[in-house]
């Protein structure tokens, strides 16, 4: 008889997953607004695995608080790691709710890491168990044995994950999983600031494994009077390596026991606790992510229990994420239902769920059906139309939202015209610039190397070059490397050619991965470019895009701009384009009431050059180029919260000057300074800020406790009413232009791109001069001048064969 399957036991290194997703996710808040990001991750990977490895048992393991059995023999063990930060001890603790709710035990011991425990779990119980450890910790790997010990890790990120028996170990470190321990014994382990020898590094420790074993072994060569310097000059060690080995035999046994994970941890296995499967119910892990705004993970959980899920998930994915952030998944994992398969209903209770949760963004039906807590979308609707009503947000619904649901599926069906073979002509181009810059900075860095790497950029820039810049700090990784982020980089562009080029190394691989070599497999037969515009797609009240995401095309740089020349009109039709000017700083002044800013706009000048005369006290014909760069910095700066640090930055100044601007700009404006007091303050006492036309946005964590957490809010309070005020304006005007379509330019004008304050038609050119005037007419007049305060809405406009080649029209 075939020998019978044995069942599979999951042991989850609690600390290392929760640790590793802290640092892969944004900064996320719960709807209470305590921070989520680590827990999201955390519950996103116990989906994942469940789903990929089918545990039939499944068991925690955690650190408890205190000094270990390391920490008795070496007091600087882990020393060098950085003290906790609040919000993911915070995490930390709550984690614990997530695996009660999926009835999984947990171990801890005290004296003992969450690796020990594991340790002597997977040791104990490998006879009966296939046992898989999950963990994003590399120290787990040394319990591999075979394939009945194997670890399930992560890669990169929350969604990168790898499983490891004992022959991908191999493949990985060059030697089997018992030997990490006399790895780490020779080379050591700065995050756990275990010293190993100083100057042996990590093929010097690999060198030696493969060739003699374990620290024990290598020593007992060492010792071994018949060994010369010769024969470890056969496997490449050389006589200085020789001499800090033969030194360093002391330093490498204690690292060795430092690193071996122990697996005589006080523990008792439960067998009946970890039989998950026996005891799970969805019931109790929905309400917990639905508290925690984990909406997308909710149809996943449900099909855990085995229940039917709502084919119309909408976006959701698992790059989804919790409330409070504005990501929009990924193109490549987003699965939408067909706009025909989606009744009217489902639409509006969607966009109806959405007002009332704006934080929710792209909802899908069960969103919305979990949301309600009815069972179909017809009562769903009913209670969330009562709702909008309950909470004075009929009118946004009805007046803005609800007649611009067709519009979008109009838009989104049109597309717009791509030239392909430019597109094709335009990668080879930059393809070839591209090789041509990786070339350039392997001569400038002395070598080849992988310049996606962070690690090896990091190790290139600032050890082997040793690239600094005086009096800048440059932050460091969360595993203690100088960051290549490409804000850090731009610090230090003027310190060496090599970093200019890195940028522009990445600005060109972004546009080539993300849109030239991107776009061309999404067209249509037609030639047309259909991405989808998603009403719901931000928190504010703006649109969102994806597949592609067309709003985020760069026009600061050439080679961005280029790319706008693929967008065509088809033959015989002009592309047409409407923008409004600076409307966010006119809504500004309408809704704080400032004088002084309001009459700017009101006798037509520069603003951002009366801004400079006013804070420089100068007259207009005296501004210079770098005060009215300056005062546009604070204007756009101002709007979204921005406070002195990062003022700093944008300006290249210290903070006394920058401090120094801010108040000439507040004591001048002081209209819209108190306007910007006034709104943290409500915000703070009502929990949302509301936009001109009554348009509501949340802010949980303006009440949190956690100071970044909630500094955040109150920059996106500030910001809200005025983006969202914008949105409800080009909304509107949508609406209108269509209308104003259908009754007058049917067949000739298109609606194709909305680009935030910009609008984008495929007009007949014989129709351009009499549909650009009424367009121009609608936009401009959505508030009246009395509505906006004497303060005009103004709209330029524009016209070309292609977005990049467009001229003003004339009219």
């Amino acid at each position: 008889m075939p020998e019978k399957q044995k069942p599979t036991l999951v042991l989850l290194d609690s600390h290392a997953i929760i640790h590793r997703a802290y640092h892969a996710l944004p900064e996320l808040t719960d709807k209470d607004g305590r921070p989520a990001g680590a827990l999201y991750g955390l519950a996103a990977m116990l989906v994942k695995l469940i789903k990929e490895l089918k545990p039939d048992y499944m068991a925690a393991a955690y650190d408890l608080a205190g000094p270990t059995h390391r920490h008795e023999v070496y007091e600087a063990y882990k020393g060098t790691r950085a003290k906790i930060e609040d919000s993911l001890v915070e995490q930390l603790d709550r984690s614990r709710d997530i695996f009660a709710a999926f009835h999984i035990p947990m171990y801890e011991a005290p004296g003992f890491e969450a690796d020990d425990v594991i340790g002597t779990l997977a040791v104990l119980l490998k006879s009966d168990f296939n046992i898989v450890i999950a963990s994003g910790d590399m120290d787990t790997m040394q319990l591999v044995d075979g394939k009945k010990v194997r670890v399930f890790t992560l890669k990169k990120g929350i969604n990168d994950t790898v499983l490891y028996d004992e022959e991908a170990v191999k493949e990985r470190f060059g030697f089997a999983p018992e030997h990490i321990p006399d790895y780490k014994g020779f080379a050591g382990d700065p995050s756990d600031n275990i010293i190993g020898i100083s100057g042996i590094g990590a093929k010097t420790a690999t060198k030696l494994i493969q060739a003699y074993g374990s620290v024990e072994d290598i020593y007992k060569k060492i010792h071994d009077s018949r060994m010369t310097i010769h024969d470890w000059k056969k496997i490449g060690v050389s006589e200085r390596v020789y001499a800090l080995l033969k030194e360093g035999q002391e330093e490498a046994e204690f690292s060795k026991v430092l690193a071996t994970i122990r697996t005589d941890a006080p523990v008792i296995f439960d067998t009946a606790a970890a039989n998950w499967r026996d005891v799970f119910s969805a019931e109790h892990a929905v309400k917990l992510f639905t508290a925690l705004g984990f909406r997308s993970l909710v149809p996943r959980i449900e099909s855990l229990a085995g229940k039917t899920q709502n084919t119309n998930h909408g976006a959701d994915n698992a790059e989804d994420k919790p409330v409070g952030t504005e990501i929009i998944p990924s193109q490549q994992t987003a699965v939408l239902a067909a706009p025909e398969a989606e009744s009217m209903h489902a639409k509006e209770a969607k966009v109806a769920w959405w007002l009332l949760n704006p934080d929710a963004t792209n909802p899908s039906v069960d969103d919305v059906l979990h949301g309600t807590g009815v069972q179909t979308i017809e009562d769903a609707h009913a209670k969330l139309m009562r709702s909008l009503k309950e909470e004075k947000l009929d009118g946004v619904y009805e007046n803005i939202e609800k007649p611009l649901i067709p519009v979008i599926d109009t838009l989104n069906a049109t597309g717009i015209l791509i030239d392909a073979p430019y597109l094709q002509s335009l990668s080879k181009e930059y393809h070839a610039e591209l090789d041509a810059l990786a070339v350039k900075i392997f001569k400038q860095a002395g070598g080849e190397f992988n310049l996606n790497s962070p690690k090896q950029l990091s190790e290139v820039l600032f050890v082997k070059m040793s690239i600094k810049a005086p009096g800048v700090r440059q932050k460091k990784t969360a595993t203690g490397q100088i960051s290549t982020k490409e804000s850090e980089l731009v610090k230090l562009q003027n310190e060496h050619p090599i970093i200019k080029d890195i940028l522009a190394h990445r600005e060109l691989q972004k546009l080539l991965s993300t849109y030239i070599d991107a776009i061309p497999p999404l067209l249509g037969a037609d030639g047309r470019l259909r991405t989808t515009f998603i009403q719901t797609g931000a928190a504010t009240g703006r649109f969102a895009s994806r597949e592609p995401n067309l709003q985020n095309i760069p026009v600061k740089s050439e080679l961005g701009r280029r790319i706008r020349h693929a967008f065509v009109a088809g033959e015989g039709k002009l592309l047409v384009a409407f923008d409004y000017s600076q409307i966010e700083l006119r809504l500004a002044a309408l809704l704080s009431g400032d004088k002084k800013l309001k009459d700017i706009f009101i006798r037509g000048e520069d603003v951002h050059n009366a801004v400079a005369a006013e804070v420089f006290g100068v007259p207009p014909e005296e501004v210079a180029y770098e005060m009215r760069r300056r005062a546009k910095v604070v204007n756009f700066g101002i709007l979204y919260g921005m406070g002195v640090n990062a003022l700093k930055e944008q300006l290249g100044t210290e903070r006394p000057e920058a401090q120094e601007y801010l108040n000439r700009y507040f004591a001048t404006f002081s209209g819209l300074a108190s306007y910007l007091a006034r709104t943290k303050v409500s915000a703070a006492r009502l929990g949302y800020t509301k936009t001109l036309f009554g348009r509501k946005r949340f802010f949980p964590g303006i009440a949190s406790r956690l100071p970044f957490v909630r500094a955040q809010a109150e920059r996106m309070a500030i910001n809200a009413p005025i983006q969202g005020t914008q949105a409800d304006i080009i909304k509107r005007a949508m609406v209108q232009i269509q209308e104003r379509i259908d009754n007058e330019f049917r067949e000739r004008v298109s609606m194709v791109l909305q680009i935030h304050d910009e609008l984008i038609f495929e007009v007949e050119e014989e129709s351009v001069g009499t549909f650009s005037k009424a367009a121009k007419q609608i936009m401009e007049s959505v508030l009246t001048r009395e509505e906006m305060g004497g303060v005009p809405i103004l709209v330029s406009s524009e016209a070309g064969h292609s977005w990049s080649d467009m001229e003003p029209i004339k009219y």
